[in-house]
């Protein structure tokens, strides 16, 4: 987000806050994982994104979409990162999208994209192949020419909201081997296609992920989306975007946790004194406070760059995300060990705080992936 709003940025944030917590407050999420709820998130829920015009955010209006940027996009997933709102919207709306502007032909882009800014479909990036996040120059999922068509196989790990997408926008490489970025090329793979194996991965922050396996999976020539060993740019835009936008949720968590925190301390009382009189626990939230507004000014720096100087925004990207990990980390510790021993049971929600804002950690690479990025002084 911009470091001072415009008004219409400013409704779009407090439209996004009043929506989120009336319509998906922690207590949804809650719902969701006692439940086992099959999808992962809830449908109702969803459709009332797309009334609210989320899910048409980056999309072009001419293609039925409402051409905002990621300052906008930035300030929708703080809210959801302040109610652990679960949807498939970073996964579609942010990352597939994204793919989709930089790398499908104008035909494709007319085909893939209204039905996602509608909310008919949901897309994901299916991109990551090791328990870590590893630049794309690393893939391995072999394509290989197949009569006019082409043939996947190999697997994918952490494909977010996997389980429930329409489509899979799948990066493959065609030739070389690991290590070599300019032979990368990008798929659209129906889910009912015949050789795809998704498996349904719940994971710690009651979010979903999915691993999927390509057995010899046949395509036709129009699913090869824009041109052949030219997808290094998209991906690399469209992780960017994740990168952005899981920055953005952290930022939201920890403000969220502050708060509940600072309310801690203001009525939790020991030895006759309320607990936020104590010297020591109010330098630990000064300090809290300053890192919640460096994480602030990253990520609001790399959202502005993201839709001004886009090739240009790696390094600012990097900072964010690894920024705002690191804030949102010791928001949640700090914030349990301020609650003291009640913080760590189930009956509050820190727990599922902290849960969350370590898988976001891992979203398209953690703080040490990002500092990497820095020190090697370029973009991967």
């Amino acid at each position: 987000m911009a470091f001072v709003l415009t008004e219409e940025q400013t409704l779009l944030r407090d439209s996004a806050r009043a929506f989120m917590a009336g319509n998906a407050p922690v207590a949804e999420l809650r719902k969701l994982r006692d439940t086992r709820e099959p999808a992962g998130f809830s449908r109702p829920l969803w459709q009332r994104f797309v009334e609210m015009g989320f899910t048409g955010m980056l999309v072009p209006e001419a293609f039925d979409g409402l051409g905002l940027g990621y300052t906008e996009i930035a300030l929708v997933m703080q809210e959801i990162g302040r109610n652990l709102t679960a949807s498939p919207f970073l996964a579609s709306s942010v990352v597939a999208v994204t793919a989709l502007l930089r790398a499908a032909h104008t035909a494709q882009k007319q085909m893939l994209l209204p039905p996602l800014a509608r909310g008919e479909r949901i897309a994901t990036l299916a991109i990551d192949e090791a328990s870590k996040h590893q630049p794309p120059g690393q893939i391995g999922l072999q394509a290989t020419r197949s009569g006019a068509g082409w043939q996947l196989s190999g697997q994918k790990t952490f494909v977010l909201d996997g389980h429930v997408a329409d489509w899979l926008l799948v990066a493959a490489r065609t030739s070389g081997a690991p290590g070599d970025a300019r032979s990368l090329a990008l798929f659209l793979v129906a889910r009912e296609t015949t050789g795809l194996d998704v498996e349904r991965v719940a994971m710690v922050d009651s979010h979903n992920a999915a691993r999927v396996r390509f057995d010899r999976v046949a395509l036709r020539a129009e699913a090869l989306l824009g041109d052949v060993d030219a997808a290094c740019g998209a991906l690399d835009a469209a992780l960017d975007a994740g990168r952005v936008a899981a920055a953005a949720e952290m930022l939201g968590l920890a403000d969220e946790v502050f708060a509940r925190t600072l309310t801690q301390l203001k009525e939790r009382k020991q030895f006759d004194r309320h607990i936020g009189e104590f010297q020591a626990l109010q330098h630990r939230a000064a300090l809290l406070y300053c890192d919640i507004e460096l994480a602030r000014a990253a990520v609001s720096n790399a959202a502005t760059k993201l839709d001004t100087d886009a090739a240009d925004a790696s390094i600012a990207v990097a900072i964010a995300k690894a920024r705002a990990g690191t804030s949102a980390t010791r928001a949640v510790q700090e914030a349990v060990q301020m609650h003291g021993g009640m913080g760590m049971t189930d009956a509050l929600d820190l727990g599922l705080f902290m849960k969350r804002a370590r898988v976001l950690q891992e979203y398209f690479g953690d703080a040490a992936f990002h500092a990497n990025r820095l020190a090697v002084g370029r973009a991967y």
